[in-house]
């Protein structure tokens, strides 16, 4: 697949992150020309800096990893996150609201849109299909939708399980074909990756994107 790169976003979330680690992601992502590199809010400055003028896409995660921060918190956040160069911005669903049957996980959703979308940016939700059935992810799916999402993603990375072929395919037939679908956790080869592709992902979330592609050599 010619360009898989372009499906790619490089991703570095672990906890023991170092400013060098995002030297070496930004590098990476400039040499195999990726379509993005995600990082955590606090190294959002400098990966901005870094990425001026190479038409990377800048990704962030929002109420990282387990989505239950106030929705004040959350929007704060995300404001910091774009006036620090975010151009796109991954929520971590209200696990916890939705397994409780709240109107509030989409009401959140609705505010952090609007912010976004206001500031020109692009919405996905991790909805972290590891904790859900699959009545569950289409119902965090649609919720999504009604939100106004630009994508549906489907795992922190964190959490037991990433992202499954199954899953991604019924994300994929849920949801309206103008909004997209990130694969998250666990893509570690090429296999894996254009198995991801071929249900339906529009995109990638890998921290072993080099190696994907050195794969193909």
């Amino acid at each position: 697949m010619r360009n898989l790169n372009r499906f790619i976003e490089h991703t570095a979330l672990k906890p023991t992150l170092i400013a060098k680690d995002i030297d070496q992601l930004v590098e990476e992502a400039i040499e195999y020309e990726f379509l993005g590199v995600c990082v955590p809010t606090f190294w959002v400055r400098k990966a901005a800096r870094e990425i001026k003028n190479h038409g990377i896409q800048l990704v962030t995660v929002i109420g990282f990893p387990l989505g239950y921060q106030m929705t004040e918190n959350k929007l704060d956040e995300i404001k910091l996150a774009i006036d620090n160069g975010a151009n796109e911005l991954d929520i971590v669903m209200n696990i916890s609201a939705f397994k409780s049957e709240m109107g509030w996980t989409k009401i959140e959703l609705a505010k952090c849109a609007q912010i976004i979308h206001d500031n020109n940016c692009l919405m996905k939700v991790i909805i972290e299909t590891a904790y859900l059935s699959d009545e569950e992810i289409v119902k965090a799916s649609l919720i999504c939708q009604d939100a106004g999402t630009d994508f549906v993603k489907t795992s922190t990375g964190f959490a037991p399980s990433g992202a499954k072929v199954e899953h991604i395919k019924l994300i994929r037939s849920t949801i309206h074909s103008n909004i997209g679908v990130k694969a998250s956790g666990g893509i570690r080869d090429l296999a894996t990756s254009l198995k991801m592709i071929e249900a339906g992902a529009d995109r990638l979330g890998v921290s072993a994107g080099v190696s994907i592609m050195q794969e193909m050599l």
